[in-house]
């Protein structure tokens, strides 16, 4: 097959991805949205249950606290590229509600050449990996945050990669002042990823 030309085919040829079982279950394949030539590309985990039903990445609580902390951190949304590793939504069925699961490695591996893919066409200075899967999609391999978070890495294509946590951490904190302060990290984590995308590659 030959490599799509735009964002749109790209789109288009994700919506039919057999690469791994997931879109047996998932509603549909979610693209990444942003402009064509955006400087700073985010990628998340997977679709939720929000984007999985609209089609749509980070539109849900997670996409909310993205939200909030890019206006923290003065950066408008709209001049993001965002998307995620893995292209279908992973779910455990309970009841009436779809329980979130985490990609495994066979799942992020297969869909690594779509995320791939979108990054030879945006052509982004700096790539930030929201958590974990996001970072093992980018690098190839098991990436600690702890150790790696908030420092611009060379990614295996010669890209550069930057890596924090993944907003939905912060839905897990259970202490206001905990959370209050990872938001606070957080946010200046997008801020340097933006300054360093616009001023320092």
């Amino acid at each position: 097959m030959e490599p799509a030309t735009s964002l749109k085919a790209l789109a288009r040829e994700l919506d039919g991805c057999r690469r791994c079982p997931l879109y047996r279950d998932a509603t549909q394949a979610v693209p990444g949205e942003g402009p064509t030539r955006a400087k700073l590309m985010l990628v998340g985990e997977q679709p939720g249950n929000d984007e999985d039903l609209a089609g749509k990445p980070f539109i849900g609580p997670a996409g909310k606290v993205l939200n909030g902390a890019l206006d923290a951190a003065g950066i408008e949304r709209r001049k993001v590229f965002v998307t995620n590793a893995v292209k279908h939504f992973k779910f455990a069925p309970r009841g009436k509600r779809r329980l979130h699961k985490r990609p495994n490695a066979y799942e992020i591996e297969r869909c690594r050449w779509w995320q791939e893919n979108e990054r030879r066409l945006v052509k982004p200075r700096l790539v930030v990996a929201l958590g974990a899967t996001a970072a093992r999609s980018l690098f190839g391999k098991i990436m600690t945050i702890s150790k790696s978070r908030g420092a611009v890495l060379e990614l295996p294509d010669g890209g550069h990669g930057f890596i924090t946590i993944h907003p939905s951490l912060l839905l897990r904190i259970p202490s206001a002042e905990d959370k209050a302060k990872e938001l606070r990290r957080f946010t200046s984590d997008l801020k340097t990823a933006w300054r360093i995308a616009n001023t320092e590659l």
